[in-house]
């Protein structure tokens, strides 16, 4: 029988569990498409699976890990044959199917999305999930007509992985992104990535009031809660602000008054269940827009091994930009 490495989360009577073993490759989740996963990533949204402060995981046992690249194995999908390179991020991988800590995965063909040519997997994975939701939110703004002259942008969660990635997007295209962190001493860093103000997250992070100074014309914000409330209430007439996360909460403790007063637009962005057209869309803007030695940058390497670690570590605000996992 064939076997190969994985990371496995077990639930039993005293809790749950992680651990490294063989994983049969028969007992891999029905779908079209045979995977050999060369490489993954640490997102947010993994560490709170990897340490359980959120109830990702839906189903046990399970191979964590929400998205991955690699090469085609074996295809009953007629869009993927053998030696084809892939990408998947979410549609439920590592929550409800076995996921992408693990040397193969089988998925959907139609969950998959060919590698942008002049990309590498490794680079693929340094974009990641996070990086592929800032992509999401920048074309969020942009199809609600926003354009790098109608005043500053704000991003939350500057030094994460969705706001490292949303940081030089943005700048590239010409916007003034102004930072919002809670890591002094990661400004350095965001300028390198194109930031041309730091805030500290305290301006926003704690309860404000219904209407504040206008301040930006647009927002990227990965932190939910009083953050989120605070961006909108100080967003310009006519502007929008883009969510994809919920770092300090899921509350939203907001009023009215910038949506009927200012006009200004909420739009919610999800990744998981992204349609298809979008996330090709996503990709080939990332591929043609995304600044390589500025992903480089942001990107530190790790083994399958420290995939627990970095969760923890993620999870308490210890990683700066982006994670690439080298799994096999």
């Amino acid at each position: 029988m064939t076997t190969f490495k994985a990371l496995i989360a077990s639930k039993g009577e005293t809790g749950t569990s992680l651990a490294f073993g063989d994983f049969a490759e028969a007992d891999l989740m029905e779908g079209d498409v045979t995977v050999r996963v060369t490489h993954s990533t640490v997102n947010y949204k993994d560490g709170l699976a990897l340490t359980g402060k959120a109830p990702v995981v839906r189903r046990w046992p399970m191979i964590p890990g929400i998205d991955f690249a690699g090469r085609v194995e074996a295809s009953d999908n007629p869009a993927f044959r053998p030696g084809d390179l892939v990408i998947l991020n979410g549609w439920g991988t590592g929550e409800t199917h076995l996921g992408a800590y693990a040397q193969k995965s089988r998925v959907k063909g139609d969950w998959l999305v060919p590698l942008p040519a002049g990309m590498n997997p490794a680079e693929a994975m340094a974009i990641g999930t996070a990086g592929y939701t800032a992509m999401l939110c920048v074309l969020a703004l942009e199809r609600h007509g926003l354009k790098p002259a109608d005043g500053p942008v704000v991003v939350t969660g500057a030094a994460g992985g969705v706001g490292s990635v949303a940081i030089a997007l943005l700048a590239k295209a010409g916007w003034h992104v102004i930072a919002s962190t809670g890591r002094a001493e990661e400004a350095d860093y965001l300028k390198d990535l194109g930031a041309a103000e730091i805030i500290d997250r305290n301006e926003l992070s704690a309860p404000g009031r219904p209407l504040g100074k206008e301040r930006w014309a647009a927002g990227v914000d990965a932190v939910g809660s009083h953050t989120l409330a605070n961006v909108l209430s100080m967003t310009k007439y006519g502007g929008a602000v883009a969510a994809c996360g919920l770092a300090q909460g899921m509350d939203l403790p907001a009023s009215v008054a910038p949506f009927i007063l200012r006009g200004v637009a909420l739009l919610g962005v999800d990744s998981v269940m992204c349609p298809k057209p979008r996330r090709l869309e996503a990709w080939a803007r990332l591929a043609s827009d995304l600044d390589r030695d500025k992903l480089a940058v942001m990107t530190t390497t790790i083994p399958l091994d420290d995939v627990v670690e970095t969760g923890r570590a993620i999870v308490d605000g210890k990683v700066r930009g982006r994670v690439v996992v080298e799994v096999g």
